[in-house]
């Protein structure tokens, strides 16, 4: 019952925002909470927690119903560095940061 984006690039520092307004909730919940919420890391965690739900279904038999988001790790992966040219013949590094993604799902206890 998870799954993982590697590489996505965009920093994990932006990535967090939306993960940390998703722990815990409902699969259900989450997904409509990432409809309406304009970040740019929504769109690829709405697909990974898709993913995740279709595992839990697949290989573990899971009612998508039942399961909630239990925890959602976002890490720092590897970053691209590049130069931008400046002024007097400079020059001065652009970071491009990665984030590796994790989704684990679990099923409720409510029910």
């Amino acid at each position: 019952m998870k799954a993982k984006l590697s590489q996505y690039h965009q920093s994990p520092r932006k990535v967090r925002i939306v993960a940390d307004a998703l722990r815990g909730k409902s699969v259900d919940e989450a997904l409509r909470k990432l409809r309406f919420l304009t970040k740019r890391a929504a769109k690829p965690m709405a697909k990974l927690i898709n993913s995740a739900v279709a595992n839990a279904e697949e290989n573990d038999g899971k009612r998508r119903e039942e399961l909630i988001v239990s925890n959602i790790t976002v890490d720092k992966g590897p970053t691209l560095k590049r130069f931008r040219p400046r002024a007097r013949g400079r020059a001065t590094r652009i970071n491009k940061r990665t984030s590796h993604i994790a989704v684990t799902l679990k099923e409720s206890d409510e029910l």
